[in-house]
């Protein structure tokens, strides 16, 4: 195994900040993960995916391993449905791509979105109505400590909005191999609800959407919103969509009656945070590099040198002046190291 000493690390963050990891390897199969876990080059881990939710804020003094286990595999499958195992280093949309390809229904509302597989159970990747838990049957992974592996139901996931055990309960503790997805061969339930997805459809003159066309929209509608991170450095969405209760949504409700939300459950209701960033003045502000994408109010951009403490800087002004305003606390998704 080689290690590299003093790497940088800005084309495995879609950010593209310039910080350095002490040590790195790039790992591509079990043993190899296996063998660097066990090496005593430094004292710490530091676990790396497809970097796309992650701000980098300094060097990682720390061996980083690089997660690029490559592979799908069919695991059973029937005339109405199909069990895939897909490795964690696959690049997230280009899966979505491929059970498109073949129709396999269930993860096409989740087009474009950035990263790679094993790091979508960790936040339970969602969009436009579907979440990773819809279709995820388990995941196994491999204990940093004593190497076991072990096998996680989605059960024992907890996922909830954009959360699971492995941001909570085991974080850190575990690094995820392989997850096993269930998706549709027919009869496939479409989920074409979100009013953007409509309009496009509309807009196609598309009454019965395929899951082709669905992918198809919502790539063309995140398109429209979000950077390329190869041509602007960002991570997606960069804070969660607020979840209130209906006691608070209604107070918010006297105040702002024109403000999107979407019903949760009987006593919850999420409002879109990009709509509160808007409202706060901050959509398409630049402060020097950093600044707040001119479609997306979610979304935070590098224009070429920002720093991550600089990113991290405006993340936090725009989360002081949304709790100011409107007296809620909209809350990270990115992981800030």
């Amino acid at each position: 195994m080689r290690f590299e000493e003093n790497k940088s690390l800005q084309e495995f963050n879609t950010f593209g900040i310039d910080c350095r990891a002490r040590y790195f390897i790039s790992v591509t199969t079990l043993q190899e993960l296996k063998e660097a876990l066990s090496s005593t080059i430094h004292t710490k881990h530091f676990i790396l995916g497809g970097g796309s939710n992650m701000l980098l804020t300094k060097d990682i003094d720390a061996l980083v391993i690089h997660v690029n286990l490559k592979g799908i595999n069919v695991i059973s499958e029937n005339d109405h449905s199909i069990c895939l195992e897909v490795m964690a280093g696959e690049n997230w949309h280009e899966l979505v791509l491929y059970c498109v390809t073949n129709g396999y229904g269930g993860i096409e509302n989740l087009s474009l979105i950035p990263g790679n597989v094993g790091t979508a159970p960790i936040q339970n990747i969602g969009a436009y109505g579907v979440e990773l838990k819809d279709v995820f049957v388990s995941c196994r992974a491999i204990h940093v400590q004593d190497h076991d592996e072990r096998e996680f139901s989605n059960e024992d996931c907890n996922f909830t909005y954009r959360n699971s055990i492995f941001k909570s309960s085991v974080k850190g503790q575990f690094v995820i191999t392989h997850v096993r997805l269930k998706l549709t061969k027919s009869n496939h339930k479409k989920s074409v609800s979100y009013g953007a997805i409509q309009q496009e459809l509309v807009k196609k003159n598309i009454e019965n959407p395929s899951i082709g066309d669905i992918s198809d929209v919502v790539i063309a509608i995140r398109k429209s919103k979000l950077p390329d991170p190869k041509e602007l450095g960002n991570s997606g969405s960069f804070f969660k969509n607020p979840v209130v209760s209906r006691n608070t949504f209604i107070e918010f409700q006297e105040q702002w009656p024109d403000a999107p939300y979407y019903e949760i459950s009987p006593s919850e209701v999420k409002i879109p945070a990009g709509w509160l960033i808007e409202q706060a003045g901050f959509k398409g502000s630049r402060f020097g590099d950093a600044g707040v994408h001119k479609n997306q109010a979610l979304v935070l951009v590098n224009y070429g040198n920002a720093t991550g403490t600089q990113l991290w800087e405006l993340a936090l002004t725009i989360q002081g002046k949304v709790k100011e305003m409107f007296d809620i606390t909209i809350e990270p998704e990115v992981n800030v190291v």
